[in-house]
């Protein structure tokens, strides 16, 4: 039942948070904090009370839901989705702590769709039934939409459509590669289920079809990651999204790309995923370099941050289809890392662009005269990005680049060149804004009590990924094992 708590949390707070508007806004705000802090304490209660020693499965949850098409509502839980459990509780917790004072209309409707957000990605780091982890996929989705539409900026209609067109046609993928599994699994031994452990040992191999069935899967997890080509629609939708949209964006649903490559396609696949690594890998350094190169040409900060993204996601998708353990352990480290580190820099956008009224970075300068703190702050999050050693970013990527060398030198030297133009890009964008001349209409106002410890929270987190991510590392390793290995995978 605790599993299904971690799900009903967020999801009966979004309810009780809209209801308790009509106390006043307040309200509505310390009942979706404590929604967020209750997820995340179950979650860290979890991880501390688990005897460890290498148990891949943690805790199972199954009961029957449709059994006449072979569909139950059955969570589990091993070191790896932990992890990211407990990450949905930090991220949820700042995008609360971010809309404190920026949301002012609609806000039990905010909080709303910000925890049903929440509860749908709690669910796909959760669901082992194929079908529910698809109703998950749509509960993250539709709630995402409304939180750009209603509270972005400018453009958000436009982005909002654009963002709902790309995963929804993400989703068709996945639905169709669902089915097409289930089905053929059905054809050929005779069992009807979207049970994950059942179908994991009825495995397809080469068989034909199996091939389509799996470039479904990957388009779909391919477009949320997301891999280039196919990311057009994230700077839009970072550029238009309110801040606790962007937080959760670059935070946890790029991370549900990630997650379903590692969970779902390599292990229901692995031979024709072995086949495609040369494609995968190829689309990996492009968007290493290309969102690299991105970011640096543009003057949007939100923008900026956005293909900074699509940069670090790139070094996920190698380390994915490197079919590695160390470069799984490096993807889990950039996985936390990159969630806290680019939250916390949109959290400063949308801080700075609170006090200079613009994101256009040829408007900034000086700021850091007038907020050292501010500046200081945001310095460390820009050399996380950049991956500083010490900090947790630089942990993963520098696992990630071993455990790729060991199997594709070359891939691994080209991608390499991702830390020479993510230098390059994130100390370019430090000396536009808090250096040089002073910008005339920047207010002298530093940040402020609520946005410091929001901040200070995350710089401590991304300290321990950094100087001491072995916990992480022994929490993840028996999952990621358990998903690299032979087709038949074990059961909880």
């Amino acid at each position: 039942m605790i599993l299904l708590a971690l799900i009903l949390i967020p999801l009966l707070g979004g309810l009780l948070a809209w209801w308790a508007e009509r106390f006043g806004t307040r309200a509505t705000r310390w009942v979706a904090l404590v929604a967020t802090v209750l997820q995340l304490g179950v979650a860290a209660g979890i991880w501390a009370v688990h005897p460890g020693g290498g148990q891949t499965w943690w805790l199972d949850y199954a009961r029957p839901w449709i059994p006449q098409f072979g569909i139950g509502l059955h969570l589990a839980l091993d070191g790896f989705s932990l992890l990211l459990v407990l990450l949905t509780g930090v991220i949820g917790v700042l995008s609360v702590a971010a809309s404190w004072e920026g949301i002012t209309v609609k806000v039990g409707f905010f909080h709303f769709n910000l925890l049903w957000t929440l509860a749908g990605i709690t669910g796909i780091f959760l669901s082992f039934d194929l079908f529910l982890f698809y109703v998950c996929w749509e509960v993250m989705l539709v709630p995402l939409y409304f939180l750009i539409d209603v509270w972005g900026h400018e453009e958000r209609h436009f982005a909002a459509k654009k963002f709902f067109i790309f995963t929804q046609t993400a989703g068709l993928f996945l639905l169709l590669g669902m089915l097409g599994l289930v089905l053929t699994v059905a054809a050929r031994f005779h069992v009807l289920t979207f049970d994950y452990f059942t179908l994991m040992q009825h495995p397809l191999g080469l068989y034909p079809l199996a091939r389509w069935l799996m470039l479904g899967f990957f388009l779909a997890f391919a477009v949320k990651l997301p891999a280039v080509p196919l990311h057009t629609w994230l700077p839009d939708a970072h550029t238009q999204a309110p801040v606790a949209g962007s937080v959760d964006l670059a935070g946890l649903v790029l991370k549900v790309g990630a997650y379903g490559l590692m969970r779902l396609t390599l292990p229901l696949f692995p031979e024709i995923s072995r086949a495609f690594a040369p494609i995968a890998l190829t689309l990996a350094v492009l968007g290493i370099l290309y969102g690299a190169v991105l970011a640096f040409a543009q003057t949007d900060l939100k923008r900026l941050v956005a293909y900074t993204s699509i940069s670090h996601m790139g070094f996920v998708l190698l380390g994915i289809f490197s079919f590695n353990t160390m470069a799984w352990l490096g993807v889990t480290i950039i996985l936390l890392a990159h969630g806290l580190s680019t939250g916390a820099l949109f959290i400063f956008v949308g801080i700075l662009n609170d006090r200079v009224k613009t994101r256009d970075i040829t408007r900034m300068g000086g700021l850091w005269a007038r907020a050292p703190i501010l500046g200081g702050l945001t310095l460390f999050f820009a050399l996380a990005a950049l991956g500083l050693p010490g900090l947790g970013t630089f942990v993963g990527e520098l696992l990630v680049l071993q455990g790729t060398f060991l199997v594709q030198p070359l891939f691994a030297v080209l991608a390499s060149l991702g830390f020479i133009l993510s230098s390059i890009y994130a100390l370019w964008m430090l000396q536009r804004v808090f250096f040089g001349p002073p910008a005339p209409h920047v207010e002298a106002r530093d940040v402020k009590p609520h946005e410091t410890a929001m901040l200070a929270a995350a710089i401590a987190l991304t300290l321990w990924l950094g100087l001491y991510p072995q916990p992480m590392l022994d929490t993840a390793r028996a999952g990621v094992a358990q998903m690299l290995s032979t087709p038949e995978g074990g059961t909880p």
